[in-house]
C-alpha cells in the first residue's frame, strides 16, 4: 500500500499556483458556457488556456481518458466526455479540471446551473456546495477523514440527497491521485488522521435521488440510476492548524457569472 506524501510549504505554493490556475481555466469555461455550445468546444477552450498558461492538461490522455476537461451533463455524476451535446436551458454542467504545473498537480470542480433550472437542481447545487465548505471545515489537523467523510454524508442525506459511494476525493500533488482516499461518507472520529503538510482533493458527489450510480461502458462515463441530476464541488485544500488552506477558489467562477446574469 502506497504512503502519504507529505509536503512542505514551498510544495504547497506549487500546488497551490497549479489549483489557481484550475480556477482561472473553470472561469474562462464559466465566460462562454451557455445553452446552444457543445461541450467539447468547451474543452477546446480548456485545453488551449492551459497550455497559454505554461502548464499541461492533467487528465489528457490519464488513463487513456481522451479531453482536457471531464464534463457531466446532468445525471452524469463524473468522467462524462466532453463530445457534440449541445448545452440547453436547465441543464446542470459539472465540469472537472486538472493541470500540471512545476510537476504538480491542482484539481478542482464546479458544477453550473444553465439559465432558469429546477427548484430541486437549485436545492441539489446548493446543498452540493454546502457539503464540500462544511468538510473543508473539518479538514484540519487532528480532525480524521472520517469527519470529513461524515460532515458531507450528514448534510446531504438530511436534506434528502444521494451520496455517492463508489468515487471518492483523494490526496494531491506530485500526482493526481494520491493516499488517502476521501469519502465523502463514514463515521466520525474513524479513518486516519489528518496531519500538516497533507493536501486533499475534497469532492462531494451528491445525487438529487438515489446514492446508486451506473458505469458506462466506455469504461469512464458514471450517471445516476434512476436518471436523476447530480452536482459535484470540489476543492484542493491543505491541511492546517485551526482553518484549512484552501488552495483553489470559486470566486473567480462566481464573479464571472455574476457578471452575466
Amino acid at each position: 500500500m502506497s504512503k502519504i506524501y507529505y509536503k512542505s510549504q514551498e510544495e504547497i505554493e506549487l500546488i497551490r499556483e497549479s489549483s489557481l490556475l484550475v480556477s482561472k481555466t473553470l472561469a474562462e469555461v464559466a465566460k462562454v458556457i451557455k445553452p446552444g455550445i457543445t461541450t467539447i468546444a468547451l474543452d477546446k477552450l480548456a485545453y488551449e488556456f492551459i497550455k497559454d498558461h505554461g502548464a499541461v492538461p492533467a487528465f489528457l490522455n490519464y488513463g487513456g481518458f481522451p479531453n482536457s476537461l471531464c464534463i457531466s451533463p446532468n445525471e452524469q455524476v463524473v468522467h462524462g466526455f466532453p463530445n457534440d451535446y449541445v448545452i440547453k436551458e436547465g441543464d446542470l454542467i459539472s465540469v472537472d479540471c486538472g493541470v500540471i504545473k512545476n510537476n504538480y498537480f491542482g484539481d478542482s470542480a464546479y458544477t453550473f446551473s444553465i439559465g432558469e433550472t429546477s427548484e430541486e437542481q437549485k436545492k441539489l447545487t446548493k446543498v452540493t456546495q454546502e457539503c464540500l465548505t462544511l468538510a473543508i471545515e473539518k479538514a484540519v489537523v487532528g480532525m480524521r477523514i472520517g469527519d470529513i467523510a461524515y460532515a458531507v454524508q450528514y448534510h446531504a442525506e438530511q436534506n434528502d440527497f444521494g451520496v455517492v459511494r463508489e468515487l471518492v476525493g483523494h490526496g494531491v500533488g506530485v500526482k493526481l491521485h494520491e493516499k488517502p482516499e476521501v469519502p465523502n461518507y463514514g463515521k466520525r472520529g474513524s479513518g486516519i488522521k489528518l496531519e500538516e503538510g497533507m493536501v486533499l482533493a475534497i469532492e462531494p458527489m451528491i445525487n438529487a435521488g438515489t446514492a446508486a450510480v451506473k458505469f458506462w461502458s466506455d469504461g469512464w462515463t458514471v450517471t445516476t440510476k434512476d436518471n436523476k441530476p447530480s452536482a459535484h464541488f470540489e476543492h484542493t485544500v491543505a491541511i492546517k492548524k485551526g482553518k484549512a488552506d484552501v488552495l483553489s477558489t470559486f470566486s473567480l467562477i462566481e464573479e464571472v457569472l455574476k457578471e452575466k446574469s
